[in-house]
């Protein structure tokens, strides 16, 4: 699991529900701590932060790009949806209309070119 690998260091715990694909992370030094709703339960009721935000994503997305989005460009479509996500509540907008400018100016453009050669090969 790359995305656990690169974000949390060994040795911490994860907290997981029951899913079989979080085996490994066992092996690779991670404490997993699991919780299986049974019953009536929501799965939202276990982490509700976490659905909330995969639900806003799964919402932008549809609205956004209307259920056209390609695996090689998930990578860029997660970065602006953080992006707005973390700016979501700024007080100022003519600021954070000039923080991104401001980045958009410091930074290299990402071409389609670019973009779709560093594709990943495979579905998260």
């Amino acid at each position: 699991m790359p995305f656990v690998e690169e974000s949390i260091a060994p040795g911490r715990v994860v907290h997981t529900d029951g899913w079989l694909g979080y085996l490994p992370l066992d092996s690779k030094g991670y404490r997993r701590q699991i919780t299986v709703l049974r019953g009536q339960r929501h799965p939202s009721e276990l982490l509700p932060r976490v659905h909330r935000v995969i639900s806003l994503l799964k919402r932008w997305l549809l609205g956004t790009h209307q259920g056209a989005v390609r695996l090689e460009h998930l990578d860029d479509y997660l970065n602006e949806f953080t992006f707005r996500f973390n700016r979501r509540r700024s007080r100022s907008r003519g600021k954070l209309f000039f923080r991104l400018v401001q980045q958009a100016m410091a930074v290299e453009p990402s071409t389609y070119t670019s973009i779709v050669s560093s594709a990943k090969t495979s579905c998260v």
